[in-house]
C-alpha cells in the first residue's frame, strides 16, 4: 500500500501539487486522471522519487520515504517496475537483453537464474518466442508488453505507468489494461496508471483520483465516476457524447 498525505510540490513560483493526500492499495489498479497540467506526472515522478517533494509524506507499507536511508531509498526502487509511455526501450538491445536490464542492475542473480526469469515474464506477457527480436521489430502492442515484461521482472511490488496505452488502436489498448490488471491481481501489486483514456479508466479503474489545478478534486471508482455530480468530473468524463450516452444509459438502469 501507499499512502499519501498532503503532498506539496512547487517549482520557482508555480505551486504544482496544492496537498494531494490519498491511498493505493495492494492488488488494485489505480489511476490518475485529469487534464494537461493537472499535476499528474509531478505527481507520479514523485511517488517514484524522482521528484523531491517540498513537503508531505508519501508511505510505502509503513515506510516513510523521505525517513529513508540512502540504502533503503535503493532497495525500495529495486521494488518498483515502471511503463514509460514511449515504452523507452533500448535500440541497441535485444528484447531478451531489456527485459533483464533491471536484474542486471539490481539483483546478483546468476546468467542461468536471469535467463530462466526472462522466460518467465515474456512467456507471462504472450511473448514466449520474442528473445531474439529487436525493439524495432516489434509492433507498438509488442513493444508495450515488451515493456511490461521488464518492470516485472524483479517482482516489484509497486507497478507505475504513465499513459501506457498512448498510440495504441483501441483493440491492442484493450489488451494491455487487461494485462496490467491481471498482473496486478495475480502478484498483489500496488498500481498506478496516469491515464487520459477513459476507455481505461472504465474498463480497468478500480480506484480514480482526478486531479485539477494540482489539488485532488474526486476520487472513487469506475462505478461510482457516473454517479458523481462533480461538475469538473463531469466536464473532464463526459466531454464526449458517447460517454454522455453511457452515463445517462447507466443512470437509467439504477434508478
Amino acid at each position: 500500500m501507499i499512502e499519501v498525505k498532503d503532498l506539496q510540490k512547487s517549482f520557482g513560483d508555480a505551486h504544482i501539487l496544492k496537498g494531494i493526500s490519498t491511498t493505493f492499495e495492494n492488488g488494485k489498479t489505480s489511476l490518475i486522471i485529469g487534464q494537461s497540467g493537472s499535476g499528474k506526472t509531478v505527481f507520479l515522478k514523485c511517488l517514484l522519487g524522482l521528484f523531491e517533494k517540498d513537503s508531505g509524506t508519501i508511505t510505502y507499507d509503513g515506510n516513510i520515504y523521505s525517513e529513508l536511508s540512502d540504502e533503503q531509498k535503493r532497495n525500495l526502487r529495486s521494488e518498483m517496475g515502471m511503463v514509460f509511455q514511449g515504452s523507452a526501450l533500448f535500440d541497441s538491445m535485444t528484447i531478451a537483453e531489456n527485459v533483464m536490464f533491471p536484474l542486471r542492475m539490481f539483483t546478483k542473480q546468476s546468467k542461468s537464474e536471469m535467463q530462466d526469469r526472462v522466460n518467465f515474464v515474456l512467456k507471462r506477457v504472450n511473448l514466449p518466442d520474442a528473445h531474439k527480436k529487436m525493439p524495432s521489430e516489434a509492433s507498438g502492442g509488442m513493444q508495450k508488453r515488451v515493456a511490461i515484461a521488464r518492470a516485472i521482472v524483479n517482482n516489484p511490488k509497486y507497478l507505475f505507468c504513465d499513459e501506457p496505452n498512448s498510440g495504441l488502436d483501441p483493440k491492442t489498448a484493450i489488451v494491455i489494461d487487461n494485462l496490467i490488471q491481471e498482473i496486478t491481481e495475480e502478484y498483489n501489486i500496488t498500481t498506478i496508471i496516469n491515464s487520459h483514456d477513459m476507455n481505461s479508466v472504465m474498463e480497468i479503474g478500480e480506484k480514480i483520483v482526478f486531479l485539477k489545478d494540482g489539488l485532488k478534486a474526486w476520487e472513487g471508482s469506475k462505478n461510482t465516476i457516473f454517479k458523481t455530480d462533480n461538475e469538473a468530473v463531469t466536464d473532464f468524463v463526459y466531454s464526449s457524447e458517447l460517454f454522455k450516452k453511457v452515463r445517462k444509459m447507466y443512470l437509467e438502469e439504477n434508478q
